[in-house]
């Protein structure tokens, strides 16, 4: 049995996950788990991940979660060109501590951004209140702006002069709320043509594959999700908007 990848290219993990395999040639089979239809909440994927979310891998008999974990396991299983993880020490910890600082930060913001304007009108059946998006796109604007100022600086890439899995992570992420229909890239040149960097790094055409699905994100309807799972969202969003 070969390596597996459990993915559903919604998910910004999984995107980053895909076009890392890609991109480097990995060879892999594209296990599809559909979070709306539930899919990842059946025993079957319960075999391969315990906690039932996506992305996960399988390699054998070894089955692994956690994007950042699975991104590490496969730099160092398939020895993929230094610049993704460099060795030097210094260069290697500002990956580190972009991929450590951005969960509670780009990915949750982000993340946030993408529910409040896709997600809570379909669950509530309501017209979205001005004042949440107001106040979930504050909050983007202010990890955007840290990210803008910590972290890329004047380099072309986190890193340094290459691209890393840092900037991978984080562009899938900003990806997120641009498919909600929030260009956040506008009137932000310094941030725009990182991205054009990235994109260039990776293949600009895997990139535009891996968001194809996500991209019509706008267009979803709530009979595409389970009827459980519609409920589920549903409580856990009363709590939180």
């Amino acid at each position: 049995m070969g390596l597996e990848l459990y993915l559903d290219l919604l998910s910004q993990p999984c995107r980053a996950l895909y076009i890392f395999a890609r991109s480097n040639n990995i060879p892999f089979e594209f296990k599809r788990v559909q979070l709306a239809k539930g899919q990842h909440k059946t025993e079957e994927f319960r075999k391969v991940n315990v906690l039932m979310k996506v992305p996960a891998l399988r390699d054998g008999s070894f089955t692994l979660a956690e994007s950042i974990a699975i991104l590490l396991y496969l730099v160092q299983k398939f020895k993929t060109p230094d610049h993704w993880y460099p060795s030097d020490l210094q260069k290697r910890a500002r990956v580190n501590e972009y991929l450590a600082w951005q969960h509670v930060n780009i990915r949750a913001k982000g993340s946030k951004l993408f529910l409040t304007k896709v997600l809570l009108p379909l669950i509530t059946g309501q017209p979205l209140p001005p004042e949440k998006l107001e106040f979930a796109t504050e909050e983007l604007n202010v990890a955007l702006k840290q990210f803008e100022e910590k972290f890329l600086q004047d380099k072309p890439f986190i890193a340094g002069s290459e691209v890393s899995l840092a900037d991978l992570v984080a562009l899938v992420e900003l990806m997120q709320p641009v498919c909600a229909g929030y260009d956040l890239f506008e009137e932000r040149p310094r941030l725009t043509e990182w991205r054009r960097r990235v994109e260039e790094a990776v293949g600009k055409e895997l990139f535009q594959e891996a968001h194809k699905e996500i991209m019509n994100a706008k267009n979803l309807t709530a009979d595409q999700f389970a009827p459980e799972l519609m409920e589920n969202f549903k409580q856990q969003f009363l709590k939180q908007f």
